[in-house]
């Protein structure tokens, strides 16, 4: 079986702390970059058969080449920040430059359309909390059901307070039906720590009989995990740290996210309507309610 956990640092080249490609990951779709910038520093992204998004996570930064120019504001941290970005489709060269420095996301998918290049203001984000009591969680959406297309990719991010569980009930999205959209997904993870320590999670993913896999693994700052097939989730924060995660998914159709529960969990979402959504949501950056 492929390796399905990268720990932080083990794709490291030069400035690109992360790099999962589809070769990498086994898998024809789903890629991620994460790139770290000093002040003035510049990074040449080549697209080739994949389209891009350009989310800042840390600072801001300018995108530039193929008569496209994007200045992206950026944000200072992504706990409680909602950021704008670039869209860049396939078949493209692009500088982008580390205007504050910091660090930039680049999630990629193999691209089935000729798109153009497009900048995405922070205003067109959809956030939305999910769940409800220590199910509570706060997703923030840069490329799934806003105003961005895309040929395949999609891509947001998840933030859970300390002690709450979130991509749960279980779920899987492996297959083409009605209800389903086939998606190959990737975690990256971030664990906001304190002076006590660095703080953990844990992340799991299980199959089917005829389609076994098994991950049941704590997770630190900068891990990464896949999900090629199965159901995946929770994701549980450790009481006291609070736990933010970057998914990208692609397949072979258009980007859709469909997924279909675990019927063995997913009366679990019958409770939420009797319970208060977590009061530490949104997710400041002090970590209080805003």
């Amino acid at each position: 079986m492929t390796e399905l956990i990268f720990r932080s640092g083990s794709t490291a080249s030069g400035c690109r702390d992360v790099v999962v490609d589809p070769e990498r990951a086994g898998w024809t779709y789903s890629g991620l970059t994460i790139a770290s910038l000093a002040k003035g520093e510049t990074f040449e992204l080549i697209t080739d058969d994949h389209e891009y998004l350009v989310l800042p996570l840390e600072g801001s930064f300018t995108v530039q080449g193929d008569g496209f120019r994007a200045s992206l504001a950026g944000r200072n941290t992504v706990w409680g920040e909602v950021t704008d970005y670039a869209f860049v489709p396939r078949r493209r060269t692009v500088a982008v430059t580390a205007v504050s420095g910091g660090r930039v996301a680049l999630p990629n998918a193999l691209a089935s359309e000729d798109l153009e290049p497009r900048y995405c203001p922070a205003e067109e984000v959809r956030v939305e909390l999910r769940g409800a009591g220590n199910c509570s969680r706060q997703v923030v959406n840069y490329a799934v059901s806003n105003p961005l297309h895309t040929s395949r990719l999609l891509a947001c991010e998840v933030l859970t307070p300390g002690g709450n569980w979130s991509s749960y009930p279980p779920h899987k999205h492996d297959e083409e039906s009605e209800a389903e959209h086939e998606l190959e997904e990737i975690y990256y993870f971030e664990i906001r720590g304190d002076e006590h320590g660095p703080g953990m999670a844990f992340h799991g993913t299980y199959g089917i009989p005829d389609r076994p896999i098994h991950v049941a693994e704590m997770v630190a700052n900068g891990d990464v995990a896949l999900v090629p097939h199965g159901w995946h989730g929770p994701c549980s924060a450790a009481p006291g740290y609070d736990l933010y995660y970057l998914n990208v998914m692609a397949g072979p159709g258009t980007a859709e996210w469909k997924s279909v529960d675990d019927p063995h969990y997913g009366w679990i979402r019958q409770t939420w309507e009797d319970q208060d959504v977590d009061p530490r949501l949104l997710l400041a950056v002090d970590g209080s309610e805003e």
